[in-house]
């Protein structure tokens, strides 16, 4: 397969990320939609590294990785404290965690 497949589908999913990062109001799918959008990226950067024969864009897809499992962890922690103090998960009621 050509790398175009694989670039295709890449900005494909970003751009279903992307819309649903803009569009949803639950935090959950947000959340989820960023992680889709870190996905691409790691697609694109595996693709390239293919692509030239490197294994750069490999070690940086590998960070990301690494720094997405550490946002999940952050970012499901925030969520849980926000649904547990306002008993919804919606983006707008995180306003209302300002001091």
């Amino acid at each position: 397969m050509s790398p175009e497949y694989y670039l295709i589908l890449a900005a494909a999913l970003f751009t279903i990320g992307a819309v649903g990062v803009l569009v949803r109001r639950n935090s959950i799918v947000v959340f989820m939609c960023v992680e889709l959008m870190l996905n691409a990226g790691n697609l694109t950067l595996v693709t390239f590294a293919r692509t030239t024969g490197t294994i750069d864009g490999q070690v940086m897809a590998f960070f990301v990785m690494a720094v997405a499992a550490a946002e999940v962890v952050v970012g499901l922690a925030i969520i849980m404290a926000i649904y547990r103090s306002r008993r919804t998960a919606s983006v707008d009621d995180a306003n209302l965690l300002k001091a």
